[in-house]
C-alpha cells in the first residue's frame, strides 16, 4: 500500500512540473511574440499611420521679399581671372631691398593734400580688416600674394544703367586680367558669363564702373539718397558671398559717416556702418533700404576671423553718384578740388590752445607753386573758415573743396599770429598738385607717333621737380605697366622712374620718346630705374632683349 502511494505522489510530481514546463513554454512563445527575440519589437506595422499633407497655405509677402524680387533682378555675379605673371621675379635685387619688395610710390602712402598726415593705416586694426574679395588682403585680387599662379576670385555688383553699365568695388577688378559678368538670369552652368570692360575706377573712394554689351535692356537698381538714411532703420545686403550668388541677408544701419582709415587713405571713405550679414563675395553688391532704394555699395567689413562678425561698411549712394558720373565722363576720372595744403587731424585740445583756435585747420604743409601758396597761405595758418561759413574740421575742408571744380575761386578766412585775414584762392585740381605723391598720370602720354606703351608696355610722365630734387636727377615716373608685357617682365613697376635706357638720359618726354623710338625687335635694352620713395637705395639696372 505505501508503495502504490509513493507510485502516485511522484505521477503527480511529474504531471506537475509537466504542466508547468507546458505553462512556461506559453508565456514564452506569447512573450517572444509580443517583443521578438532579444527584445526587438515585432515587425512594423504601420496600416494605423495617418499620412502627413502639405497644406496649401501661405504667408503674405513681407517688404523684404518685395524689395529682394525688385532688386536682384540687377544684381550681377562678377568673376575676374588674374593670369600668371612670370616676370615678377625680375624685381628682385633692388639695393637695400634683399627681398626684393621695390615699394613702388602708391597713393595711399603720405601726404595727399588737403589733410593728408603722411601716416599709413593702423597696421592693429588692419590685422583685422579683410577686403571681401575672397577674403584675401586689400590691394586687388590676390593682394601679395604668388603672382606665378592664375588666380580667380569672385565680387558682386549691380546695373545702373539699361545699356550694361555696372557699379562696383575699385579692389573686385584692380589687377584682373579678364573680367565676366554673370546676370540673375543667365544659365547656372560653369561657363563663366559675358565678357566685361573697365569703364573707370577711382582708387580714393573703391569704386569702378565697368560695362557689359547686351543686345537688350537689362534691368537696373533704384538709387536713393544716402544722406537721409538713418541710424537704426533695415536695411538689404544682396550679393554673392562664398559665390553663393542672389543671397540676401538683412540688418539696420549701425552708424554712419563712420572712417575706417586714418589720415589721407580715409579722406573720400565715409561709411555706412551696418550689421546686415555681408561676407567675401558681397564687395559690390548693394545695401538697399526699405523702399527699395540702393544706398550704398558694399565694401568693406571689420573681423577677426575673416567672415562675418556683425560689422560691415558700405559707401555712402551719394558718393557713388559723383563718382559714378565723372567715371563715365570723356575722361573717366574723378576730378576733385584742391588748395594744395597738408594738415594733421586728431590734434589735441592743447595745441587749439597755444594756437588760439577753437574750430577749423591748422595748416602743416602748403604746397610750393599750389593756390594756397600762390595766395599767401603759410604752415601755422589755421583756416577757420570757406565763404564766410565756419570751417569745423579737416573733413568739413576736404569735402567742401574736393566738391569744388578747378578753376572755382574760394575765400578762404584764416588766423595768423591771432589777426583775422583773408584770402581768394583759385582751386586746383588734387591730382595735378599731388602728382608725384599719387603716382598717377595727369595727362596723357604724347608720344608724337611713337607709344612707349605698345612698344616697351610702359606709359609714363615726367617726374615732378620736387621728386627730381629728391632723387639728383631727373626722369619719366611709370605710370602703368602692361601685363606680360616687355616692360613687366624685366621687373619695370609703377612708382619707379626710368632715368636712363641704354645709357642714355631721358629726363624729358622728348628725350625719352626720341630713344624708344630708336629701339628695335631683338635690341638689347637696358633700364636705370630710381625708386623716388626711396632715393637712397640708388639706381638699379634692368635688361633684356626686345621681342
Amino acid at each position: 500500500m505505501s508503495a502504490f502511494i509513493e507510485r502516485l505522489r511522484k505521477r503527480r510530481l511529474s504531471m506537475t512540473f509537466a504542466a508547468l514546463a507546458a505553462v512556461s513554454a506559453i508565456v514564452l512563445m506569447a512573450s517572444y511574440a509580443a517583443h521578438g527575440v532579444h527584445g526587438q519589437s515585432k515587425q512594423n506595422d504601420s496600416a494605423d499611420a495617418t499620412p502627413l499633407k502639405v497644406p496649401d497655405t501661405t504667408v503674405a509677402p513681407n517688404n523684404f521679399v518685395k524689395i529682394a524680387k525688385e532688386v536682384g533682378p540687377a544684381v550681377v555675379n562678377i568673376d575676374t581671372r588674374t593670369l600668371p605673371k612670370q616676370a615678377r621675379a625680375g624685381r628682385r635685387g633692388m639695393p637695400g631691398n634683399p627681398h626684393g619688395q621695390m615699394n613702388p610710390a602708391n597713393p595711399d602712402d603720405g601726404d595727399q593734400g588737403d589733410g593728408g598726415d603722411g601716416q599709413g593705416p593702423d597696421q592693429n586694426f588692419q590685422d583685422f580688416f579683410n577686403r571681401f574679395f575672397g577674403g584675401q588682403a586689400p590691394g586687388g585680387p590676390g593682394g601679395q600674394g604668388d603672382q606665378a599662379q592664375e588666380r580667380d576670385a569672385l565680387g558682386s555688383g549691380f546695373i545702373v544703367d539699361p545699356k550694361g553699365y555696372i557699379v562696383t568695388n575699385n579692389h573686385v577688378v584692380d589687377g584682373a586680367d579678364e573680367i565676366y559678368v554673370k546676370l540673375s538670369t543667365d544659365p547656372d552652368t560653369t561657363d563663366p558669363g559675358r565678357k566685361a570692360r573697365v569703364i573707370g575706377v577711382d582708387k580714393a573712394t573703391d569704386l569702378a564702373v565697368i560695362k557689359i554689351d547686351t543686345d537688350k535692356p537689362l534691368p537696373t537698381v533704384k538709387l536713393g539718397n544716402s544722406d537721409n538714411a538713418a541710424v537704426g532703420e533695415w536695411v538689404i545686403a544682396i550679393g554673392s558671398p562664398f559665390a553663393l550668388s542672389k543671397t540676401v541677408t538683412a540688418g539696420i544701419i549701425s552708424a554712419k559717416n563712420r572712417t575706417i582709415e586714418p589720415g589721407a587713405s580715409g579722406q573720400f571713405q565715409h561709411f555706412i556702418q551696418t550689421d546686415a550679414a555681408i561676407n567675401p563675395g558681397n564687395s559690390g553688391g548693394p545695401l538697399v533700404n526699405m523702399n527699395g532704394e540702393v544706398i550704398g555699395v558694399n565694401t568693406a567689413i571689420f573681423t577677426q576671423s575673416s567672415g562675418y562678425q556683425g560689422i560691415g561698411f558700405a559707401m555712402p549712394s551719394n558718393t557713388v553718384a559723383q563718382v559714378y558720373n565723372d567715371l563715365i565722363s570723356p575722361s573717366h576720372k574723378v576730378v576733385r578740388g584742391s588748395i594744395g595744403i597738408s594738415f594733421r587731424e586728431g590734434l589735441s585740445s592743447a595745441v587749439g590752445r597755444v594756437y588760439g583756435f577753437s574750430h577749423g585747420v591748422l595748416v602743416q604743409e602748403v604746397r610750393p607753386g599750389g593756390p594756397a601758396d600762390k595766395a599767401g597761405i603759410k604752415p601755422r595758418d589755421i583756416i577757420v573758415s570757406i565763404d564766410g561759413r565756419e570751417v569745423k574740421n579737416g573733413d568739413d575742408l576736404v569735402a567742401d573743396i574736393a566738391g569744388r571744380r578747378p578753376g572755382t575761386t574760394v575765400r578762404l578766412g584764416y588766423v595768423r599770429d591771432g589777426k583775422q585775414m583773408t584770402a581768394t584762392v583759385v582751386v586746383g585740381d588734387r591730382d595735378k598738385i599731388f602728382a608725384d605723391q599719387l603716382g598717377e598720370n595727369d595727362q596723357a602720354p604724347n608720344d608724337n607717333g611713337v607709344s612707349s606703351e605698345a612698344k616697351l608696355g610702359v606709359a609714363v610722365r615726367e617726374v615732378s621737380p620736387q621728386m627730381a630734387d629728391k632723387m639728383g636727377t631727373g626722369g619719366m615716373l611709370i605710370v602703368s605697366v602692361k601685363p606680360g608685357s616687355f616692360a613687366e617682365q624685366q621687373g619695370l613697376a609703377p612708382g619707379l622712374a626710368i632715368t636712363r635706357i641704354n645709357k642714355q638720359p631721358v629726363a624729358t618726354r622728348s628725350q625719352f620718346d626720341s630713344v624708344v623710338a630708336g629701339l628695335h625687335s631683338g635690341q638689347d635694352v637696358v633700364f636705370e630705374v630710381m625708386d623716388p620713395k626711396h632715393p637712397e637705395d640708388g639706381i638699379n639696372v634692368l635688361g633684356g632683349t626686345l621681342p
